[in-house]
Order: structure tokens, then sequence, then C-alpha cells
């Protein structure tokens, strides 16, 4: 059932890309939020049920399931880990099969005090983020009965490291900056990491920077005119097979390379006549927060979010319960030795050198405009953390002369 787990979850960070991505730097994980969505469809009826279910893309019978064993991948996986938390307001009276759906240790009660809910809510943050997040995202009131959460967290070391150089880019958006950006190189003779995907939003670059435990970033660089959304959602679905990749010695023929954006081929002075990959990108640190209940449709909330005498979910409680609040809170840093990253997502329930002697080619990727990021868990296909890197950051004052 994996599989079928890891597509409607990457159509949903695929769905949610392009609405969120629309120009500033942005984070997002589909992942943390699907699995929140999956239980409240399990858990629904009426209308709202039909509305979790579009959004889930899985029928209510097995949505539980689904969600329990997206996490269960996580937590099992090196690099990455997956957590989820369900609190209860003490003494709200809870149906047999919601006890029984949800995992025995994700489990815990509220007290009803907002400021002893919110140390202990804020703990569990921190420790299922290793520390890089530190607050609950929803508040707490007197009258929140429940609130549902995952916590994903990212810690990975690159298999091969980037070299820290100032960057100055002589064309684009980022050109004429004050300081030069904090750039991040590499380079090799393995041509693999290198793609060019044929979307319909048009051609994409993608580099792949695989990490040593089970989680690899896709850089994503498109058209300077195309839309982030549009580069994001069309990175996710190439990657799931429904866009053709060329990549690696493919892109030595010169129609492919000047097709790839970013990408030159050129040739250079080289003792050895390996053909070369050359790449240049840029660190980033994002902090991101999101809203779900913003746009509801998107994520199925719509009819779920509003009070009715009845409720929507009678399988948590016969207490009428209605989703009031909905928010992810992301943190993701790249730099040149690895990527670290975190995000929670809370639903909250209420009532209501030497002379060159010959020559080589070399394919020269530069990611230095704006681009997307993908975080995907190698094993599975996942996507966990998908993101736009509209500003590098700059390179630091006292790391030396500006070359």
């Amino acid at each position: 059932m994996i599989d079928d787990v890891v597509g409607v979850s990457n159509a949903l960070t695929a769905r949610w890309v392009r609405y969120a991505c629309t120009g500033g730097s942005r984070a997002l994980s589909g992942a943390g939020v699907w699995p929140l969505l999956a239980l409240l469809e399990a858990a629904a009826e009426g209308p709202g049920r039909s509305e979790l279910q579009a959004a889930v893309g899985l029928d209510p019978a097995v949505a539980d399931r689904g969600a329990r064993e997206l996490l269960e991948v996580l937590a099992r996986g090196t690099g990455v880990g997956g957590a989820l938390g369900l609190w209860n307001l003490a003494g709200l009276p809870l149906d047999p099969w919601w006890r029984d759906a949800a995992p025995g240790g994700a489990r815990g009660e509220l007290t009803g005090d907002p400021a002893v809910d919110r140390a202990r809510l804020d703990g569990w943050v921190e420790r299922h983020t290793r520390g890089r997040l530190t607050r609950m995202p929803v508040a707490l009131r007197p009258d929140t009965l429940l609130v549902l959460a995952t916590a994903l967290s990212i810690d990975t070391s690159w298999r091969e490291p980037f070299r820290d150089v100032p960057l100055r880019p002589q064309r684009g958006p980022w050109a004429g900056r004050p300081r030069p950006a904090a750039g991040l190189s590499r380079g090799g003779t393995d041509l693999s990491p290198l793609g060019l995907a044929e979307t319909p939003a048009g051609p994409l670059t993608m580099f792949a920077v695989l990490g040593q435990d089970d989680v690899d970033v896709y850089l994503c660089l498109g058209e300077q005119e195309c839309a982030p959304g549009e580069v994001l959602a069309g990175a996710v679905e190439a990657l799931a097979g429904r866009h053709p990749i060329q990549s690696g010695a493919a892109l030595l023929a010169e129609p492919l390379a000047r097709r790839a954006p970013g990408v030159e081929l050129i040739t250079v002075p080289s003792y050895d006549p390996t053909p070369h990959l050359r790449v240049m990108t840029v660190r980033f640190d994002l902090t991101d927060q999101h809203d779900l209940l913003a746009q509801p449709g998107l994520f199925g909330l719509g009819t779920v979010s509003q009070a009715d005498p009845h409720g929507h979910f009678p399988r948590i409680s016969r207490v009428p319960l209605k989703v009031d609040q909905g928010v992810q809170d992301v943190n993701a840093t790249f730099t040149a030795e690895g990527f670290k990253a975190a995000a929670v997502t809370a639903l909250s329930v209420a009532a209501g050198s030497a002379p060159p002697q010959g020559q080589t080619l070399v394919l020269d990727a530069q990611f230095d405009r704006p681009f997307g990021f993908l975080a995907r868990h190698r094993p599975t296909g996942l996507v966990l953390l998908a993101g736009w890197v509209a500003e590098p950051e700059d390179w630091p004052e006292d790391a030396g002369p500006i070359w």
C-alpha cells in the first residue's frame, strides 16, 4: 500500500506548491499534512468526508492505515524522522474506533489550561524536530478539544560536499547585489546527477544532491519566465515518472544541453579528456508558516471547518466537532556539508595547477537565480519537503577576501 500512499501524498504536494509558491522564498511539507487529513477522512461522515477524500486520494476505509504506514516509513528511515501526536481534552468522550486508530504512543490529554498544555506540546515539538522548531504552531484555547500534529525532521550529510565560494551572478535577478552570494561549488566526472525533465511547464534542469542517509535533495531550475509553482510541481511529477527525464551523458549532446535552463556545454583545457560536470548553487536557510484554512478546498477542510450541530467526526467523539485551526511551520537549511529541515503540522479541533595539454567537455550548471528544491525519501520516493529559493544568503563578511 505504501506506493499508493506515496503517490497521493506527492500529488497533494504538487497541488500545494502550485498554489503557495508564487515568487518569494517558501518551504512546505505535503508529507506532514497528508497523514492528518487521512485520519480525519477516516473519522468523518457526510459532505466533509467526500471533500477530505478528494484531498487525500484514498478510500476512507483505508485512509487511517495509509497514515500509519507513511509515518512508520519515516520512523524507520535514516536521516529522517516522523512522529504523530494526538491530544484530547481530559474527559472528552472518545469513540472506541478513534482510540484504536491512533497509535498508543501518540495519544495524550489536554488539561484545559493553555499555559500548562502549551509547555507540554512545545516540548513535544522540540523533541521530535531535534530542536529546529520549538513551538506547536496552533494556538491553545480553553475551548480546544483536540490537537492533531505531525513532526518531520531531516538531518543528512552529503556524500560529496560542496566548496564554499563567493558567487557574483552576471545576469538574472541576482546580478548587481551589493555583496556576493554565499555560493556552493562542486564538480566531477559523474554526470548522472544532472537531468533534463520535459514538463508541460517547459524544460527543467534537475540536480540530485545525494545524502549519506535515506534523503536526497533535488535542485530544480526552469526557464526564467516559468512560475515557481509550476517548476516545483513539474519536478515532483517528473520524479514520479509522469514526465521524461534525460540525464548524465545524454546531456553532452549540444541540442539537449541548450534546452536545459542554466546549463552550458563548454570546452576547457585539461589533461583528462573525460567529460566533467560543474555545478554552482547557493546556501539557503528558510523559515516559513502556512495557514491551511486560508485555502481549505486544497486540503478538503472546507466543510469540516464549519460549525454543524451534528458535528463532522462521529468516529472521534459523539460531541459535535469542527476543525478550527490548521497551521504548518517549516525550517530548511542547505549548506556545503548537508541538509537539515523540520516541519510541524497541527490541526486543532473545537466544539462547533600544471599547464593543460588537452581539452574536455564540461556540463556547467548554474543555479544562480531563483530555483526550487525537493527533499525526497530515496527508498519510497516520498517528497518530504518542497520549497523555492528567491534570494541567496550573502557571503559572510568575515569569510575572507572576495574574488
